[in-house]
Order: C-alpha cells, then sequence, then structure tokens
C-alpha cells in the first residue's frame, strides 16, 4: 500500500494557494503539488522548495496530470473561478472551471478515498442565503455545496468546508480583472490614482487577513472533524469606509450587476452547522502599516 505523503493544492500559483503552501510547508512534512491554470495564478508566486511541484493544467483533467492518485492525503481545492462581476463577463469560463471542473475534482478524492477541504464563498451566503442565484459565480458555488452535501449522504464522502470573507494580504492580485478591492487600492494608491468605488458604495465586507484565513483552513485540516467553518474579520466595513482608510481621492464607478450589499455571517447552511471564527488581524492596521511604508 503506498504511502500517502502528498497533498495537492488547486489555484498552488495564486493569492490563497501560495499563502497555503507556504504554511504546509512550515507545519507538515507533506510533499505538496500545485495544480493550477493559471488564468490568475503566476509564476512569480513559485516557492523553490524541492518538496512542491506545480503542474499547469484544468482540474477537469486531475485524473491525468497526477499518476499516483493513492500516495494523495488531501486536497486543498482552491482553484476555481472566484470573481462576482467578472462571472457574467467570463460565463462559461466559470462552469467551465466551478461546475465541471470542481466535479471531477470531487470524483477524483471520491474514487481514490482522499479528503476534500474545499473553499466556500460568502457571496452564497448573503441575504440569508437569498443571494446564492445573484451571480454565476455565487450559483456555481451554491450548487457545488448540494453537490457536496448528497455526496455526503449517498457515498459517505469525507471533506470540510471553509467559507472566505474577502480575504487581502500578501500574494493578493493588484492589476487586471480578478484583482481584489485591496488589491486595486494599494495599486491605485502607489500610482497616486483615485481609488476606484463602485456604487454606491455603502456596500460592507468583512475584510480578513489571508493569515487568518489560511490559519482555520489548517485547523480544519487537522481537526478532522467534516465540518463546516466560516473565517471572518468581526468588524464589516463598506467599501467608502476602506477608501477612506487610505487617505486618498475617491471615483465613483457605475453599479455593477451581482454586487452584494451585506457580508452575511449564518450559523447553519444547508443542513450544516457553521462553526464561526474571525480573524485577528485588524484591516485598519493593515492599511495605516502599507500607507506609512508607502509614503
Amino acid at each position: 500500500m503506498p504511502k500517502k505523503n502528498k497533498i495537492i493544492v488547486t489555484g498552488g500559483a495564486g493569492f490563497v494557494g501560495t499563502n497555503l503552501i507556504k504554511l504546509l510547508l512550515k507545519r507538515t512534512k507533506y510533499k505538496i503539488i500545485s495544480i493550477d491554470n493559471y488564468s490568475s495564478g503566476n509564476k512569480s508566486n513559485h516557492i523553490k522548495n524541492n518538496r512542491v511541484k506545480y503542474f499547469k493544467g484544468k482540474t477537469i483533467d486531475i485524473s491525468k496530470l497526477i499518476k499516483k492518485p493513492k500516495e494523495v492525503k488531501t486536497i486543498f481545492h482552491f482553484g476555481e473561478f472566484a470573481r462576482i462581476y467578472q462571472s457574467f463577463l467570463k460565463m462559461n469560463e466559470c462552469i467551465d472551471s466551478n461546475s465541471v471542473g470542481s466535479n471531477a475534482v470531487f470524483n477524483f478524492c471520491l474514487k481514490n478515498k482522499i479528503k476534500l477541504l474545499y473553499s466556500a464563498t460568502s457571496a452564497s451566503l448573503g441575504n440569508y442565503g437569498n443571494d446564492k442565484n445573484l451571480s454565476p459565480y455565487a450559483f456555481s458555488k451554491s450548487k457545488n455545496l448540494e453537490l457536496l452535501e448528497n455526496l455526503k449522504k449517498w457515498f459517505d464522502f469525507k471533506y470540510e468546508v471553509i467559507y472566505f470573507y474577502n480575504v487581502y494580504g500578501p500574494h493578493q492580485i493588484k492589476t487586471g480583472q480578478m484583482s481584489t478591492v485591496i488589491g486595486i487600492f494599494e495599486d491605485h494608491y502607489r500610482r497616486g490614482k483615485f481609488l476606484p468605488v463602485v456604487r454606491p458604495g455603502t456596500q460592507s465586507r468583512r475584510f480578513t487577513h489571508i493569515d487568518d484565513t489560511i490559519n482555520i483552513c489548517y485547523l480544519a485540516w487537522k481537526k478532522n472533524l467534516c465540518r463546516h467553518y466560516s473565517i471572518a474579520n468581526k468588524k464589516s466595513y463598506s467599501i467608502f469606509e476602506v477608501a477612506r482608510m487610505f487617505k486618498s481621492k475617491i471615483k465613483l464607478l457605475p453599479k455593477r450587476p451581482g454586487e452584494r450589499y451585506a457580508s452575511a455571517l449564518i450559523n447553519k447552511n444547508l443542513s450544516n452547522k457553521i462553526y464561526k471564527y474571525f480573524g485577528r488581524i485588524s484591516l485598519k492596521n493593515y492599511i495605516e502599516n502599507f500607507t506609512k511604508k508607502n509614503n
């Protein structure tokens, strides 16, 4: 029987995946395989370590990419299309990644008895779950949770779910269509440009630092209790409030489809209790430190 000495991170060259791999290298002795299609991941995020291998490919091809599945203990499945507004512009890409690709990952885990950690999104929890059809992105993610729920009933599938809330920090994307709010603000601040705020600007988010996020991913993996977890910040800020923390000029942009007006913290999704954790890192302090360094 082969030793299960490998962990797969899909999206391992992206923002969350890169930070997670760094954590896994520090806290475990596993070999790590990254699968990334580099639609938003970047080779500049590659970590030079002989325990890490980077494969370029789609998750739909996971069975072709991984030749020795019996050596894989866990898959952290973070390699999905992960933007709300952009999912209207690239709906086929979103569905291809989040529905078809994720289904391939789920089946790969089932077939080879591999534990799954799946990154869910607060976008599917907004307005007490009523926002799950607000965008192709939210729809695809909520349908994946329904599928996982059924796989648990049908096949006793073992997995953990972690709900992310507007993650920011090192390796975040700062330019292009897949950039994050904090990443965009940092980039525009450095270049002396107006900070773009999508109308109305009063929409609120629970911005959560990447370190807090990946620590809960690791905790869920270590606990191995097959639960749903959320990692958010206790305090929510409007986009206006965040922009003003940079003490820079603001430019209002037209309202966009799929825009959520608040990030909801709920206790249950489908039949699952959500175990809530809160980040320790302050967004306000983070931005203060950033502006001091870049003045």
